[in-house]
């Protein structure tokens, strides 16, 4: 069933959708397939809505993130732009900073929800399109997905919403470079060649490919899903190794109260799936 994530913009309620597939897992569905889910106000106000929604539902513990359509998100709205409200009487300069930290805003957002992200990438992901893919947990790919830096093909700077922070520690400063400088697309045979996704899947296996993730984090206990995702982000910002490690440190201790040791261990001598409590995940 599709629920509608809460309206802080009119249109909103309609650009992104939640689906729940099961009771643990959400998918997000950008919405606005006739525009290839290119960003306007109503898409990134919907997408505000639903993390914040997810963030409070201790039952979900795993979001897929994709579009509607045949894309996944194709970047800004050129057509319409992003048209915030209580935007009068502000210079140009104002306004176009209050519109940039709204867009890029999302990507911090995305690194910190609770639940691990998949992107589903089905189609383009341009601009802001790859912006929320890297900002994703994990990436799989149909064969029709393709991947672009477009803000240097519209005379921006390739440097937006955290890309050039994220793609080069993702596949490395050399090929993310190329790829900043061109503005060319890579397709899914080379995102996948390059380490950009995890997995390329026929277009209609996609969904499944994407549940199918979900199950193999489910397995896991909830609370150390949790840390592992928030300490994995956090080591790409650590300059040196035994900072990293002492982050560790503390993080296995703290897991190791939350209840979910004892299930996964009781599984493992009894044979069986282990039966790990929400509220595990904090």
């Amino acid at each position: 069933m599709s629920t509608p994530a809460s309206t802080a913009a009119e249109g909103s309620a309609n650009a992104v959708a939640i689906d729940r597939p099961q009771r643990d897992v959400a998918v997000v569905r950008m919405n606005r397939p006739d525009r290839r889910n290119a960003m306007n106000y109503a898409l990134l106000a919907g997408l505000y809505d639903a993390l914040a929604e997810l963030r409070e539902d201790a039952a979900c513990r795993v979001i897929i993130l994709t579009g509607a359509g045949k894309g996944f998100c194709a970047g800004l709205d050129l057509a319409e732009g992003v048209a915030m409200p209580r935007m009068e009487g502000l210079g140009r300069a104002q306004a176009g900073m209050r519109v940039q930290q709204y867009i890029a805003g999302l990507i911090p957002l995305l690194r910190s929800q609770p639940q691990p992200i998949i992107a589903a990438v089905n189609g383009a992901a341009s601009g802001g399109g790859l912006a929320l893919a890297l900002g994703s947990d994990i990436r799989i790919a149909a064969a029709s997905a393709r991947f672009n830096v477009a803000f240097i093909k519209v005379g921006l700077s390739a440097c937006d919403i955290g890309t050039s922070w994220i793609l080069p520690r993702l596949i490395g400063a050399s090929r993310a470079y190329e790829l900043m400088l061109t503005g060319r697309f890579a397709d899914a045979a080379e995102a996948e060649r390059i380490g950009l996704v995890t997995r390329v899947v026929p277009d209609d296996e996609l969904l499944d490919a994407a549940l199918a993730e979900a199950s193999l984090i489910l397995g896991n206990g909830p609370f150390g899903v949790r840390m592992t995702k928030e300490v994995m982000w956090s080591q790409l910002e650590i300059g040196s190794l035994q900072a990293g490690i002492d982050l560790e440190n503390r993080t296995q201790v703290l897991s190791s109260f939350a209840g979910d040791m004892e299930e996964a261990m009781a599984a493992f001598m009894e044979k069986r799936p282990p039966r790990f409590s929400t509220g595990g995940a904090g």
